[in-house]
């Protein structure tokens, strides 16, 4: 059966472990109740903002997002998640409806092999600089599905970027070595590297994507807490900067780019004021839906139209979200209907 639309989301799940087990370094982890508060909660979330596909973050537990989709509302749908995760690290998983699954999902958790972030400047007044990261902070999920029977499968990549969080530095060797310096430094010296994470994260996925997408009219989404806004340098190396042609009379497209679907919103809309966090008191945009230029309305390679975005986030508001078993993101899904581009 070929569908006319499709639907995407992403679900940031804040720590979905089984009760009792450790998270991060609270020993304790969550209580009976509180896990069965989350349980109930997301599934209810999914069961009101139904979606072909969606991508979670922060998933400690296999077990866990079975139990949430162990209901006859949701029967039609399979997990991805890697068998035998059971609470001892965190991974990106998914929930896709059966019939329109492609293949078997994989984990990508190095970064590519000819990865390299190292130069001697360019110019003369410009140091050394290496970095020596080569995997992700969380393994990114890669998937295939094909909506329409005939058409082309649709790749997913669902993301999980490093935080703003400062990293802490303070059991660091250089650190303790010189504790009274460091410690007025600590928070600045913290972001600097979790900016560094963040951003080499960023290059190795574009560099995967450019591998896939290049010269290839192959559909591509990216799910994910990425925890950085859509003007930032995250988002600037991911997407690669596409033009945005607005006046609906030209026709555009990047083979190479992805294009943001909260911009693709804002154009159709009078403000832009939609949040997915908040972090004393600031309100942000950390979770996004990119997309390849087949889902880009004014492209000539267009196979999928954009129908509109919504975000899940009145829950925001709650400062405790182990009440009610929210979560501390927004929710994001993005609707295309299939609408090929007649002079494709």
């Amino acid at each position: 059966m070929s569908r006319t639309q499709f639907t995407v989301g992403t679900f940031n799940l804040l720590n979905l472990n089984r009760p009792g087990l450790k998270i991060y370094s609270d020993n304790d982890g969550w209580d009976q109740d509180t896990y069965q508060r989350k349980v109930n909660w997301i599934r209810s979330t999914l069961m009101q903002h139904p979606s072909d596909v969606w991508g979670f973050q922060e998933l400690w537990h296999e077990d866990a997002l079975e139990e949430v989709f162990d209901d006859p509302s949701l029967k039609d749908f399979v997990t991805l998640i890697p068998k035998g995760h059971a609470g001892d690290g965190i991974v990106c998983g998914g929930a896709v409806r059966k019939s329109i699954l492609v293949g078997e999902p994989e984990w990508i958790q190095q970064f590519p092999e000819k990865f390299i972030l190292e130069s001697s400047g360019d110019d003369p007044q410009t140091s050394d600089i290496a970095v020596s990261l080569n995997s992700f902070s969380r393994p990114v999920l890669h998937f295939q599905v094909r909506p329409r029977s005939q058409g082309k499968a649709i790749s997913v990549y669902v993301a999980h970027f490093k935080s703003k969080a400062p990293t802490r530095v303070f059991r660091e060797g250089w650190y303790r070595d010189d504790n009274e310096y460091y410690k007025q430094h600590s928070k600045a010296i913290g972001a600097a590297i979790s900016t560094i994470r963040r951003t080499a994260e960023a290059t190795a996925l574009r560099m995967l994507l450019t591998e896939q997408m290049k010269g290839t009219d192959e559909p591509v989404v990216v799910l994910g807490d990425l925890n950085d806004g859509r003007a930032s340098n995250t988002l600037n190396i991911l997407t690669e900067q596409p033009n945005y042609i607005l006046s609906g009379l030209d026709q555009g497209g990047s083979d190479n780019a992805l294009y943001a679907v909260s911009r693709l919103q804002q154009y159709r809309s009078d403000r832009d004021v939609y949040y997915t966090h908040i972090y004393q008191n600031l309100r942000e945009s950390l979770d996004h839906i990119l997309v390849s230029q087949e889902f880009y309305d004014n492209s000539r390679k267009r196979l999928w139209s954009f129908q509109g975005m919504e975000v899940i986030n009145d829950h925001l508001n709650q400062d405790n979200h182990q009440q009610d078993g929210s979560s501390d993101h927004g929710i994001v899904r993005a609707m295309f209907n299939y609408r090929p581009n007649p002079s494709d």
